[in-house]
């Protein structure tokens, strides 16, 4: 009688913590690993009370710190992406379902594991980052490959179908930036075998020695297993939401200048904000209300500093922030 298939829970964490500079997210990385991957472990049904509890476990084992805002992200199942738990464990699992987690922290915390450490999103999704403008890459390297990748398709209608895709995806040809389609993007790139990762995958699905994998140009750093499709999710759902729900307070200090809040928002959306459109949505919202102290760390004349008005949330429904869609080419 053969033996049932062997499935093996993960959990793993995209932690994101925001300056001015660029969001960052927590990665690490094995002595013996040559990529770095999300905090991610195995759980354990019978000695873990919830998911999430097994989660901040094992948050705080790899990183050596506890996360707060935490909700689920989304799971992933496909056989050859897996994260590779059986080398955790040596157990060997027939598949691994794995079960992703966003948790927002205001700061960086210290990171006292020697493995673990803050790294932009944009050192792995460089396309992503359009504060200074389209990003040169975009045309100089991802469109042509792209394009070169449709024309080796026979069949006509699916060589325009990702032709339409490329296009929509990376705003070619006139068509609209939408930065909430950073997974998207990022699959479109592993379809059409430009993604490092994609090489090594295939190779795992097939039962293949898997080759060691490296960056490529203008495609962004490579991660272990499927992480980076899962922080390209976590970009794209924090994106969205920081439209819809006032999310932005969990990754801002308690005390801000409007000016920081603007350039939080805009290093998550990857896009640059008119000052003044920005603080007048802001005032709409109800949602932040001055100190009457100011800040003059930065020289020049000091600027108030903001709160956030936490009773407002609970007062009536609040939306986020707007954030307006850039030109494409």
């Amino acid at each position: 009688m053969s033996l049932a298939p062997r499935v093996v829970i993960g959990l793993s964490a995209v932690i994101v913590a925001v300056t001015e500079d660029a969001p960052y997210v927590v990665v690490t990385r094995e002595a013996d690993a040559d990529t770095g991957g999300l905090p991610f472990g195995p759980f354990d049904p019978a000695g873990d009370r919830t998911l999430e509890l097994s989660l901040r476990g094992w948050v705080q084992e790899q990183t050596g710190f506890d996360i707060g805002y935490v909700e689920q992200l989304y799971t992933f199942g496909d056989r050859g992406r897996e994260a590779p738990l059986a080398d955790i464990k040596g157990a060997g699992p027939d598949r691994v379902i794995s079960i992703s987690y966003l948790a927002l922290t205001p700061s960086r915390a210290v990171l006292d594991r020697a493995g673990a450490r803050w790294r932009s999103w944009y050192d792995f999704f460089p396309w992503e980052d359009w504060r200074e403008g389209r990003p040169a890459l975009i045309d100089d390297v991802i469109a042509p490959k792209l394009r070169a990748w449709a024309q080796t398709e026979q069949d006509t209608a699916i060589a325009n179908q990702r032709r339409a895709r490329t296009r929509l995806a990376f705003a070619l040809n006139g068509a609209v930036w939408n930065e909430e389609r950073a997974l998207e993007r990022y699959e479109l790139l592993y379809e059409a075998g430009l993604a490092p990762e994609a090489a090594r995958d295939r190779a795992r699905f097939e039962g293949k020695e898997t080759p060691a994998i490296a960056a490529a140009r203008g495609l962004g750093e490579p991660m272990s297993s499927d992480h980076r499709r899962i922080l390209a999710t976590a970009i794209g759902r924090l994106r969205a939401k920081i439209k819809y729900r006032p999310v932005i307070f969990e990754l801002a200090p308690d005390l801000f200048t409007l000016l920081h809040l603007q350039r939080v928002v805009e290093a998550i959306a990857g896009l640059e904000l008119h000052k003044q459109n920005f603080r007048r949505l802001l005032d709409r919202t109800g949602l932040v209300e001055g100190t009457g102290e100011f800040d003059a760390s930065a020289g020049g004349r000091p600027a108030e500093l903001f709160r956030c008005r936490r009773a407002a949330l609970s007062e009536r429904p609040v939306g986020g922030v707007h954030v307006p869609a850039p030109r494409g080419d």
